[in-house]
């Protein structure tokens, strides 16, 4: 099917009623017009599947291994992401004993004020935006990804891009400021991966272990058909949830002490004390480095006995830092927030699964 690329615009006055307020409009493609125009082929479907089904073993505690979450902060280069997920695939087979390595592919950027948000909305980083572009283009680079071999993560910030996208991804992350979103809540309760929920902003956990009891149970919600159509979705609940530290304020909490804590209290709330702890943010103050070592000592807790510690996030790209989006830009390095580059991901997950 042909999609409409340069989509039709329509305006309508503002809430204001003023003349000069104006909200533009330009209509997408359904859901379902975008999954016929690029497939999932049979074969990575039932991938898909099998990927899901395996990090639902680990987040459960019925595969031993360490869940890794590793990859660029958001994606803007898709050739650069390409590369970096060749490298990963190779390098899964290569510690595969040790950890289900899962690629980040974030195409959604959340911004504290603004700034750019994401391959996604903005897929050429203009400030003009276009959905239709960001779309195609990010369900291609999922698609390409996929058949790499590779589980795909993402962050899920709005409840309509997985309408779109979700089919393709094997975990998802709720972000420290959308973790007390209802909305949020409701869609997980209806995601068919494993979600990970972070903790607050604050560094606190109970935001984040009512989330994990709300996505649990049912809801009703209002969503859309795969045809575009307003409807009432009823969720089944989502089991396979969990909490995933990131410190906050300045604060770290992958030390024993916080996730001994961590564990307790979603033991306390009747919950399953399955905990990932995010290297980066402020459990790595802010320095992209220091990943490395929160790394470390997380894996010798979990050599030591904590069976409580399921799975670490990393931010890594193909070279290290970060760069203004500006000028001509440093291939394989983040725009967004800092990250290790590749020669230190590898040897960091080499060490670690010996």
């Amino acid at each position: 099917m042909n999609m409409p690329l340069n989509a039709q615009t329509l305006e309508r006055p503002g809430p204001t009623g003023a003349d000069t307020a104006v909200h533009q409009a330009r209509l997408l493609p359904t859901p379902r017009e975008l999954r016929e125009q690029l497939p999932v082929a049979p074969f990575l479907a039932k991938q898909i599947d099998q990927h899901r089904e395996a990090v639902r073993r680990v987040v459960r505690g019925d595969d031993d291994r360490t869940l890794v979450v590793v990859g660029p902060c958001s994606i803007h280069d898709e050739v650069a992401a390409l590369e970096y997920g060749e490298r990963l695939a190779a390098l899964a087979d290569e510690v595969g004993g040790r950890f289900l390595i899962v690629m980040r592919a974030y195409l959604e950027k959340p911004r504290t004020t603004v700034g750019w948000k994401g391959l996604l909305y903005d897929p050429d980083r203009t400030g003009a935006g276009d959905l239709n572009e960001g779309l195609v283009r990010s369900r291609r680079l999922l698609l390409n990804l996929t058949e790499l071999g590779l589980p795909l993560a993402t962050e899920a910030l709005s409840p309509m891009a997985m309408d779109y996208l979700g089919d393709l991804v094997s975990w998802t992350a709720i972000g420290a400021r959308t973790t007390e979103s209802q909305i949020h809540r409701e869609m997980v309760s209806g995601l068919p991966m494993p979600v990970g929920f972070k903790n607050g902003t604050d560094g606190g956990v109970a935001v984040a272990l009512n989330a994990i009891k709300s996505a649990a149970h049912t809801h009703h919600r209002l969503g859309l058909t795969e045809s575009g159509q307003p409807a009432m979705i009823t969720t089944p609940g989502n089991a396979d949830t969990h909490l995933v530290l990131r410190g906050g304020r300045g604060v770290t909490n992958y030390d024993a002490n916080s996730i001994g804590q961590a564990a307790s209290a979603l033991s306390s709330a009747g919950l399953s004390p399955a905990i990932m702890v995010d290297c980066s943010h402020d459990n790595a103050c802010k320095q992209a480095e220091r990943q490395l070592e929160v790394a470390r000592s997380v894996m010798a807790q979990k050599d030591a006995g904590n069976a409580a510690i399921r799975g670490l996030m990393l931010e890594s790209f193909l070279e290290p830092g970060r760069q203004n989006d500006d000028g001509d830009l440093v291939y394989g390095q983040s725009i967004t927030d800092p990250c290790i580059g590749w020669d230190d991901t590898a040897a960091l997950l080499h060490e670690l699964s010996a």
